[in-house]
């Protein structure tokens, strides 16, 4: 009998076939051996164990490791070598290292290394998928294998610093597969905390590093956009983070979002540095970081009315707004001066009839394809405008409605084209 001194899995392999971030993971994971131990084993199967472990070509190797599971099927160490042999597959075949963490499984139902493996392939097939249904499923199964990796108790037979080691290694990437598959769910709760759980396990200089962990970081801001109501500070931090650390050809896939955010609820882009110099000296949002809120609609009511004295100048936009946005008794004060007044009116043709004509006379009415004015014609029209045209007309002021907006006029006519002058005659002169 001999006795045959062993190590748990991935002492030399690289897993060149998911992601960059899970490889180093789980390089540095396989460092720390997760058991050692002697076994007693008969001369035959001594052989063909130290023949496996010891090739050194990963090929060569597995099929070493193959033959002598096929040989002895109920080894006492059938763990550790199928450990080594899903290290061996992971150097060069994807879909036989996915089979050997199943099977490793199977008999080791916590193995968080294989947990990892399979967490880490299955996230790569996600992110390589382009059919949306595909992608979700490879995500959807590398979130449950992530899920049972960081609830994967300790192994009896490893020590505490050495399961730490690996736990510290590998959960980054367990919550990085966790993220993208809520985030992909529109999961946004779930995938912020994943996110958020990310960051705060990994080195700091990992997230001013391009590479997963910076991708996720504007993941995270994406997330927080994506929220019910969305978070725009939160949004706009972890945008601008990216954009900050990310390479020069990459920050305009980046910078976009971070804008976006931050002028949707600033208003504008002043005092932006400020966010930037935040991003760039925090990972999480400083209490420091305040960013003052855009105006709110009423806010912009109750300023245009105190420093407007004379409502009849207000311009035809502003009153509009005005009624639209404002308290009603701020709407009937803006009406009242032009009610009963005559003007004219240019706009786009929604809807008409010989007898009514609604018009899109505001941007926002013309942008949006909807009437903010109604004509009720003096007259039948001869000949009813086409719905797209811009007309002018003349109107009476008369009501109004707040949400949605419509203001009604009596009185309506068409305004008459000036008739074109006739040529000049031209004289010519005698010799």
């Amino acid at each position: 009998m001999k006795k045959v001194v062993f190590a748990s899995l991935l002492a030399a392999a690289t897993l060149t076939t998911a992601t960059s971030y899970a490889q180093s993971a789980v390089n540095q994971g396989a460092q720390a051996p997760a058991a050692a131990g002697q076994v007693q084993m008969a001369q035959p199967e001594y052989n063909a164990y130290t023949n496996a472990t010891s090739q050194t070509d990963p090929k060569a190797k597995a099929a070493a490791l193959e033959s002598y599971l096929t040989t002895y099927p109920q080894s006492s160490v059938k763990t550790s070598v199928l450990e080594l042999l899903m290290g061996a597959y992971s150097t060069f075949d994807p879909a036989k290292t996915i089979d050997a963490a199943d099977r490793l499984l199977q008999v080791s139902p916590n193995n968080i290394r294989a947990l990892a493996v399979e967490t880490s392939l299955l996230k790569a097939q996600g992110d390589q998928a382009t059919d949306p249904a595909a992608k979700q499923a490879a995500y959807g199964k590398a979130a449950g294998f992530a899920q049972r990796g960081l609830k994967a108790p300790k192994p009896a037979e490893m020590s505490d610093a050495d399961f730490a080691a690996i736990q510290k290694s590998v959960n980054p990437y367990f919550y990085s597969a966790i993220g993208i598959d809520a985030l992909t769910r529109k999961d946004s709760p779930a995938a912020i905390a994943a996110y958020e759980s990310e960051l705060k396990a990994v080195p700091i200089e990992q997230t001013q590093t391009p590479g997963p962990i910076l991708q996720d970081t504007f993941f995270l801001a994406q997330a927080y956009y994506g929220a019910t109501p969305p978070d725009l500070v939160k949004c706009t931090f972890y945008a601008t983070r990216t954009a900050n650390f990310a390479p020069d050809q990459f920050k305009p896939t980046f910078q976009p979002l971070a804008t976006y955010c931050y002028k949707k609820y600033h208003g504008n882009e002043e005092g932006y540095d400020a966010v930037k110099t935040a991003a760039a000296a925090n990972l999480f949002v400083p209490d420091t970081l305040v960013i003052k809120p855009a105006p709110t609609p009423q806010d912009y009511v109750d300023q245009t009315l105190a420093s407007t004295p004379n409502l009849d100048t207000l311009a035809l936009a502003d009153r509009e707004f005005i009624i639209t946005n404002g308290k009603p008794e701020q709407a009937d004060k803006v009406f009242a001066p032009v009610k009963g007044k005559e003007v004219r009116i240019t706009g786009a043709v929604i809807s008409a009839t010989d007898s009514s004509v609604a018009l899109a006379v505001s941007d926002e009415a013309k942008q949006g394809t909807k009437a903010d004015f109604t004509f009720a014609m003096k007259e039948p029209l001869k000949t009813v405008p086409a719905v797209g045209s811009t007309i002018e007309l003349t109107g009476t002021f008369d009501s109004y409605t707040q949400n949605p907006l419509m203001i009604n006029m009596t009185g309506g006519e068409p305004v008459a084209k000036p008739k074109a002058a006739a040529p000049a005659r031209r004289t010519t002169r005698k010799r």
